[in-house]
């Protein structure tokens, strides 16, 4: 019983992410959009002390703003959202291939050829370069300075 018990929990841990559910209410989680794309009537329209239209108006472009920016976004994203969807969709899928496929094993694979090449390097320095710079040191290690402040 218990067996069968944590099988279900490592099933339903395992649930494929294609299939989860998506927050209707909380639309950008992390929010990617927060400063982009906020733009309110007061945001874009103002009349400075002075210069006042009619309060009719004001408030008719203010609740023309609002609503046809709304229904425009949602006729927009009704129209072009799918489509867009599988273009992007695309898009990273490519990207991530590429990057799976192409990138990733050319980064190991020089990573594995520079290995070689830097254990040779290091072994023509340690080989060449720290004798000559021993000498010179024991040569330039017995140079003593004195300053004097001539008056």
């Amino acid at each position: 019983m218990a067996e069968e018990q944590t099988g279900l929990e490592e099933r339903i841990i395992i649930k494929d992410q294609h299939t989860k559910e998506i927050d209707l209410v909380n639309r950008d989680p992390k929010h990617i959009n927060e400063d982009v794309v906020k733009v309110d009537f007061e945001d874009v329209i103002a009349e400075p002390v002075g210069t006042y239209s009619f309060d009719g108006v004001w408030k008719t472009s203010y609740t023309t703003f609002t609503v046809s920016k709304y229904w425009c976004y949602r006729l927009l994203s009704a129209i072009l959202g799918i489509p867009l969807a599988v273009v992007w969709g695309f898009i990273f899928a490519l990207i991530s291939f590429c990057h799976i496929w192409a990138v990733v094993p050319c980064i190991k694979s020089y990573l594995i050829e520079i290995q070689c090449v830097s254990r040779i390097y290091s072994l023509c320095i340690h080989t060449f370069c720290d004798p000559l710079f021993e000498a010179l040191s024991k040569i330039c290690g017995n140079i003593r300075v004195a300053l004097r402040k001539e008056t």
